[in-house]
């Protein structure tokens, strides 16, 4: 088939290459001018699939209430607030009964784990050599902060997923750049978990992509799809020429803009922008950089090595302005670097040096992404990955290409289709 990616992020990329490695002929259409430069720029970079759940569970709704008060809160609402992401908060508020969040976990934890089979697979096949390390620690402050994390570790366990509780001692022996001056209770370690820069892979898999025959697009905007044909795509490139292309087939996997898209042809897909920040440095000097992935509970901050930087990353930030940065969010992420790795940035008084992101990430208010057909000929989807696109990547596009080419997929794909927002 002749088939039309819409967006280059880490989903559009994979999907391309897996498609492309089916022996379809691929074009993937990326507004911007090279691929991975919104959502898969500069996330954390984690990949622990015990981890992926969704954030409508039992209990959060109070969680957020009480973060409103808090400064260095790990999730903000922010004015002002449009209807529609008044609509999605409903939407989230309701998904957060018991059975619905069990179901929903089942569904996102299947796929990550499948997913990180893929990325294994496919980084050994291809010989994809990007900035990973392996090993995720989650740093507990407090007492309160164990009996908190207990829920989840009993998720972890009937993940079969390895892991050890560890006391303050035996963490510094796992990661001995943790400040000395930081006291805390203990941890969490997950030796099986990684980190891996998300860009510096969908570059690299971009890269094969091509000599699989896929031909990228930048610096062209699609239009919403038409409902008398929405298989022929109208293109606006970056001077404004406008051009009409037909396809066999759709993927729709632009972000949280794929909404707009889908919405002439009948599709309703409630997606939102919740945004999250990270700040990226140089490292100073090795021995005071952290060696993988640490998760601060308390503040719900990831810092990550990659090469030779430190990233730290956090906040799920809900309305306001899409661009500009709210100082508090940002000054949570120098907060917990400092009171872990105070030595490990190249950070100067001006913060030059530094790359602060923010990123809208496309998030469904009941968690799970959603995949494949959408009921609309010739149209497919592959998206609504929030905060774990980097996780489910590669099992998303794995699991497409293999419903697209009439196949079933390796991993149960139950509750990810278009059937569920008629749930």
């Amino acid at each position: 088939m002749n088939i039309a990616i819409v967006g280059a992020g880490i989903i559009g990329v994979t999907t391309a290459y897996e498609l492309a490695a089916d022996g379809h002929q691929v074009t993937v259409f990326e507004r911007r001018g090279a691929a991975a430069e919104e959502t898969s720029f500069a996330n954390a970079g984690v990949v622990a699939p015990g981890a992926v759940t969704p954030w409508a569970a039992p209990g959060m709704p109070g969680k957020v209430a009480r973060y409103l008060f808090s400064q260095h809160a790990p999730v903000k609402l922010s004015l002002p607030l449009s209807a529609a992401e008044i609509g999605w908060m409903w939407k989230w508020w309701r998904a957060c009964r018991l059975d619905t969040y069990l179901a929903n976990r089942a569904r996102m934890q299947r796929l990550a784990f499948y997913s990180r089979e893929r990325l294994h697979h496919l980084t050994v096949k291809l010989q994809l050599d990007y900035d990973r390390s392996l090993g995720y620690m989650v740093l507990l402050r407090s007492e309160k902060d164990s009996k908190l994390v207990q829920p989840g570790l009993q998720v972890l366990r009937d993940a079969g997923v390895p892991f050890r509780e560890i006391d303050a001692d035996e963490a510094r022996l796992i990661e001995p750049a943790i400040n000395p001056d930081t006291q805390f209770m203990g941890a969490v370690h997950l030796p099986q978990d990684e980190v891996g820069n998300c860009r510096q892979f969908a570059l690299l898999l971009k890269n094969e992509a091509q000599r699989e025959g896929v031909v990228f697009e930048f610096n062209n905007t699609v239009a919403p799809l038409d409902t008398a044909s929405p298989t022929l795509l109208g293109i606006t490139d970056a001077v404004g020429g406008k051009a009409q292309r037909r396809f066999d087939a759709v993927v729709v996997c632009g972000g949280v803009d794929s909404a707009a898209l889908l919405r002439p042809v009948g599709l309703k897909v409630p997606l939102a922008a919740v945004h999250g920040y990270s700040i990226s440095a140089p490292i100073r000097e090795a021995l005071n950089a952290p060696r993988s992935a640490l998760m601060d509970e308390r503040y719900k901050v990831a810092i990550s090595r990659l090469g030779n930087r430190v990233r730290v990353a956090g906040s799920a930030e809900i309305g306001g302005s899409a661009t500009a940065k709210r100082p508090a969010s940002i000054q949570t992420l120098y907060k917990v670097l400092h009171d872990w790795f105070p030595g490990a940035a190249q950070i100067s008084n001006t913060g030059a040096g530094v790359q602060e992101w923010k990123g809208a990430r496309p998030m469904l208010p009941d968690g799970p992404p959603l995949l494949g057909a959408t009921g609309v000929p010739g149209v497919w989807i592959n998206l609504g990955h929030g905060s774990s696109g980097w996780a489910l990547s590669c099992g998303s596009a794995r699991a497409v290409a293999d419903l697209m080419a009439g196949r079933a997929p390796a991993v149960d794909i139950e509750g990810l289709g278009v059937e569920r927002l008629g749930a």
